[in-house]
């Protein structure tokens, strides 16, 4: 992230890693909230529009991901559900439920850090992201701080089995 100031107001330029370093740090609230620690932000035109972690217990609603929550925020901040000019920046691969989300508001474009080859719905279990017969498919980067968020998720886990097991 940098600064630009050549007018009045400093106008923040966010980096895809940038991006991502938000995700994770909504991925960590998640984690101390107990949840599931997934976060994500969406960028719209140079801006984040929106920021969401997990909040499936807090809420107790299933379809309370990251990306579903950032989804409706940035439908809100953009005042239309067509979010074709739009990043979403995700510390997980998202599951089906939230891949078919992204299909529907017609992401343009999905980022992602670590993959989940059991669940993954944006190539790795299944790929509704650019499944052929959708009427839009999103396009696809994976890898991002896949190693941060990879741990975020393992510590996560990791702690969970400890308390359990206590």
């Amino acid at each position: 992230m940098t600064q630009n100031s050549s007018n009045d107001k400093p106008v923040t330029i966010y980096t895809d890693e940038a991006c991502m370093r938000l995700a994770l740090s909504q991925a960590n609230l998640a984690a101390e909230e107990g949840e599931v620690p997934v976060g994500a932000v969406v960028l719209w035109q140079g801006r984040i529009i929106a920021r969401a972690h997990n909040q499936v217990e807090l809420l107790k609603d299933a379809t309370a991901h990251a990306e579903i929550l950032a989804l409706t925020q940035a439908s809100a901040a953009k005042g239309d559900w067509r979010l074709d000019d739009c990043t979403l920046f995700v510390t997980k691969e998202p599951c089906a439920m939230c891949a078919g989300a992204m299909v529907n508001a017609r992401l343009g474009k999905l980022v992602f850090a670590c993959p989940d080859p059991r669940m993954g719905a944006a190539g790795s279990a299944l790929d509704i992201t650019g499944f052929s017969g959708m009427l839009h498919q999103v396009e696809v980067q994976s890898g991002l701080l896949e190693d941060e968020a990879r741990e975020i998720l393992q510590s996560f886990f990791r702690q969970r089995r400890q308390d359990k097991n206590a």
